[in-house]
């Protein structure tokens, strides 16, 4: 069997070790003589699995004792919603930097509850940079600063995360968490859908402080409030089991493979090899995210024309590349690099690209 150079933007590629794992657990999980997808979620089988998860997230991301571990559903589109309607109180503003289509999206489910504030947006550059800590102007009475880590449309990435007294920080990190280490205790919430870096589509982690969930409204439907989920330790109502017990497979081997440093230090390795590429390229590759702001997750760039756009896909598509069509809002490419995804796979696409410039 021929793996497939993944190049998907999500769901996304999987470790080949996490699959095995997975495969050979399928039928037959710890001699329980049934699937993972069978057991019940209240069994001591399934809740080994579910506490597994939850301790190896905190010990690779290093998050501290006075943080929650929340394992939810609905993706990052339903904590859009759920991040105003708990912490959004009246008479307070929640804030909204604009960095691409998902914090243009978290900020419209905003508006439906409560007042907001642009508070930086690089939408008049379609969205190539990431805004400088300077230019980020909060409102008064700020409830919260809303940013999104990593904007995988565009293909920038905030390299630091900007700190404002007595406002607390929220990111959505979907599509970079676990890519590199991070200070947690900057953050009073952190969100990220399962399937570019943790694991299959299907669970939301979320890690929030504690003491947020002191501020919650009590007039909330039961499942959007978080405190519902900390209190229940995520098991309120049926989890996504299958989804979580992968997510352990996965950060099973990052510790194995030497933890968040060493990811980090292969996905810069991965990021530099197709960044290369297009900078020596003399124009025939240009990327649309500016440095300073490039992503190591999503590398974005354009063609000369469209023309041979569609030519340097269907190529790529022959040769085995799959998911390399970029979004719309941008045109061109886009090669999404998660951890992942192989050095291999980025080597054959950086000759591949070299192959194709040299041709045309």
């Amino acid at each position: 069997m021929k793996r497939a150079y993944n190049f998907n933007a999500g769901p996304s590629a999987l470790p080949l070790e996490v699959l095995e794992k997975a495969q050979a657990e399928l039928i037959d999980f710890k001699g329980s003589g049934m699937s993972v997808m069978e057991l019940s979620h209240r069994s001591k089988e399934y809740d080994a699995v579910h506490q597994e998860a939850k301790a190896l997230l905190c010990e690779l991301l290093n998050i501290p004792e006075n943080y929650d571990v929340l394992f939810l559903q609905g993706g990052a589109s339903l904590q859009f919603s759920m991040v105003p309607m708990n912490f959004l109180a009246e008479g307070q503003i929640a804030n909204y930097v604009l960095t691409g289509s998902w914090s243009e999206k978290a900020l419209k489910e905003a508006k439906k509850v409560g007042q907001t504030h642009i508070a930086a947006s690089t939408k008049e550059s379609n969205y190539r940079s990431i805004p400088n800590f300077d230019e980020i102007q909060l409102s008064e009475n700020a409830a919260y600063l809303h940013i999104t880590s990593n904007n995988t449309i565009f293909g920038t990435q905030w390299q630091d995360f900007p700190s404002f007294e007595n406002v607390d920080l929220i990111a959505d990190m979907s599509s970079d968490i676990l890519s590199r280490p991070i200070d947690i205790e900057k953050f009073a919430l952190i969100y990220a859908g399962a399937q570019k870096n943790l694991g299959p589509s299907g669970v939301t982690a979320v890690i929030l402080r504690k003491d947020l969930l002191e501020r919650i409204p009590e007039n909330l439907p039961t499942m959007l409030n978080y405190k519902t989920h900390a209190d229940s330790n995520s098991l309120y109502n049926t989890p996504p089991t299958f989804s979580i017990y992968m997510l352990s497979l996965v950060l099973n081997w990052v510790k194995e493979i030497g933890g968040v440093n060493e990811v980090q230090k292969r996905n810069e390795q991965k990021a530099s090899i197709l960044y290369n590429v297009i900078d020596e390229s003399n124009g025939f590759y240009n990327a649309h995210a500016l440095p300073g702001s490039r992503s190591f997750m999503n590398v974005t760039f354009t063609l000369p024309n469209e023309e041979l756009t569609k030519e340097f896909l269907a190529g790529a598509k022959e040769a085995g590349f799959v998911g390399l069509n970029g979004h719309r809002s941008v045109g061109g490419c886009r090669a999404s690099i998660y951890n992942a995804v192989p050095l291999e796979a980025c080597e054959a696409l950086r000759d591949y690209m070299i192959s194709f410039k040299e041709k045309h």
